[in-house]
């Protein structure tokens, strides 16, 4: 208690930062060469504590998450921080981590039981890493356009998770298995689009979704209110008359979200009888069976890849890279939008995501086959 009101005290004596606006380079004081971009709710007061996200971007630009959780931070009341040095690839992934969280929650008074993470691509892996690390400091982690460190799907987590994919990601398959694998509580959030940060208007509803969970746990009290405004909302975005596997979908979301807390005899029952819908089964199957295609291609062609070191099989294999990556950028350049077109830009994206090839034979072929628009390289 001497020690809580000590911190207190320090966090009312300090130099108050502005609310209400992001602040996009607040140096560390124990390391000014660490920064991070911050922002507090228009209501905060320091004598309270908040829940705060602390965000990764994959190129170490610190607003952009801030930007995208600053409609829900002000909605939910978050304190929401980026970090100016997490990026892909660097050494000092780990000290901007630590030197981040440190230096926030030494400015700021913290819910400790409400520390959540988010980031994009490789930032989403260092979220997940920093909670697998720290599972019981971590109350949630919203995860975009990537899964795991080490991209291994895992049947539990010690904290939620909430993951978005664009429909033309690269990550897209690795996030749809990791959400086949997972029992506990989770959401995956599919968005049209490619490797790319979620939007804001998503970021509202994964702050809400992770809202809701803690109540479930009991982190904070029940508040009716805001549930039955979730529960309403998402209900209302599904038509009465409309019996395809989006609404199946939608459904089996709402009750795995609102079982415990609102009555979904409603949607239960509805989500039952869209079960048993052969077209529907249909329509899962062949999700599932795109999944297994786009993974045996990937495969595949990193098996063809392989054989380029083989001067006995060199030839053949660069004759199979030249015709699968013909046909795939053939696929990915038709006009209508169609799971065939899709798969070809996640393959074709994934290919070219990673460093180069040292291959210029091969090099040549990506040159001339590469797809670019909608694809990210971070």
């Amino acid at each position: 208690m001497l020690l809580l009101l000590l911190l207190l005290a320090r966090l009312l004596q300090a130099p108050q930062l502005p609310a209400g606006q992001i602040i996009p380079d607040v140096k560390c004081d124990a390391d000014p060469s660490q920064s991070y971009a911050l922002f507090l709710p228009p209501d905060y007061t320091p004598d309270r504590a908040w829940p705060v996200i602390f965000a990764f971007d994959p190129g170490g630009r610190g607003r952009n998450p801030v930007e995208r959780y600053q409609a829900a931070a002000t909605r939910f009341g978050y304190v929401v921080a980026g970090s100016n040095n997490s990026r892909n690839g660097s050494p000092q992934t780990g000290a901007a981590v630590a030197s981040m969280t440190s230096d926030v929650m030494s400015r700021i008074h913290i819910d400790l039981k409400r520390i959540y993470l988010a980031g994009m691509s490789g930032g989403a892996r260092v979220a997940l890493g920093v909670a697998l690390g720290a599972p019981d400091k971590i109350a949630g982690v919203i995860a975009s356009s990537a899964g795991y460190p080490d991209s291994q799907p895992r049947k539990s987590l010690p904290f939620t998770l909430f993951a978005t994919a664009g429909t033309e990601d690269f990550n897209h398959l690795e996030l749809r298995q990791l959400d086949r694998a997972l029992t506990t509580p989770h959401r995956l959030a599919i968005f049209e689009g490619g490797h790319v940060w979620l939007s804001s208007d998503l970021a509202t509803d994964a702050v809400a979704w992770m809202e809701l969970q803690a109540m479930k746990a009991r982190i904070v009290p029940r508040d009716d209110r805001t549930i039955d405004d979730m529960f309403a909302k998402r209900m209302a975005a599904i038509k009465a008359d409309v019996a395809d596997k989006e609404t199946y979908l939608a459904l089996e979301a709402i009750v795995a979200d609102f079982g415990g807390v609102k009555d979904i005899a409603t949607p239960a029952a509805r989500l039952a009888e869209l079960g048993r819908d052969r077209s529907i089964r249909a329509a899962l199957k062949k999700d599932r069976d795109e999944d297994d295609r786009e993974e045996t291609t990937m495969r595949e062609i990193r098996m063809a890849e392989a054989r380029l070191a083989a001067s006995d099989d060199r030839l053949d294999a660069l004759a199979e890279l030249r015709r699968r990556w013909r046909d795939l950028s053939a696929m990915a350049k038709r006009p209508d939008d169609s799971a065939d077109r899709r798969l070809a830009r996640r393959v074709l994206s994934g290919l070219t995501a990673g460093p180069p090839t040292s291959d210029a034979d091969y090099q040549q072929i990506i040159n001339e086959f590469r797809f670019t628009r909608g694809a990210g390289r971070l």
